[in-house]
Order: C-alpha cells, then structure tokens, then sequence
C-alpha cells in the first residue's frame, strides 16, 4: 500500500519538478518516469534505516517527495535544462498611480 503512494508521489513530484525546467529536455513523461523512480528509490532507502510504524509511511513518503524532485532537477539540469522563471511585467505608469 506505501508503496503506491510512493508512485502517487514521486508522479506528481516529478511532473511538477519537470514543469519548473524549461529547455531541452526528456520530456514530461520521462520527468514522470524519472520522479515515480527517485520516489522508490527513497522509499526503499529509508524503509531500510528500520523505521517502523505509522511514522514510516509518512517519513517514507516525504523521503520519496524529496528523492523525486531531487532526482528529476539534476537529470534535467545535466542535460542542459534551467529552472523556470516568469518574468512580472511592469504595469504603465497611470495604472501604478491609481492604485
């Protein structure tokens, strides 16, 4: 069961961690693929420090989060990618004065 929420997880994860980047890339659903993977890979990493209990799937989990958007940032950093950045567009001058 803690494992399909690691899939949940690292799928959001990965696609919003994939939708920061901005660039070449892999694409949104290798983003995925590689953020339900960091997600497992945390899980099981943490499952195996030996916590137990209803706390280990909530520290499972966040270690699965952080292990998703960590593992998609830096793969799509190394293959050229940058972080998304909106740039706030100036309102004229008469509308900064009325407000």
């Amino acid at each position: 069961m803690v494992l399909l929420l690691w899939v949940f997880a690292g799928w959001l994860s990965g696609w919003l961690a994939g939708r920061s980047l901005e660039g070449k890339g892999y694409g949104p659903s290798m983003d995925v693929v590689m953020g339900v993977g960091g997600a497992v890979l945390g899980g099981l990493v943490m499952r195996s420090t030996g916590v137990s209990g209803y706390t280990a799937a909530i520290l499972t989990t966040l270690a699965a989060i952080a292990c998703a958007v960590l593992f998609t940032t830096v793969a799509g950093l190394m293959n050229g990618r940058s972080f998304y950045t909106r740039q706030l567009s100036q309102a004229p001058a008469r509308e900064r004065s009325r407000s």
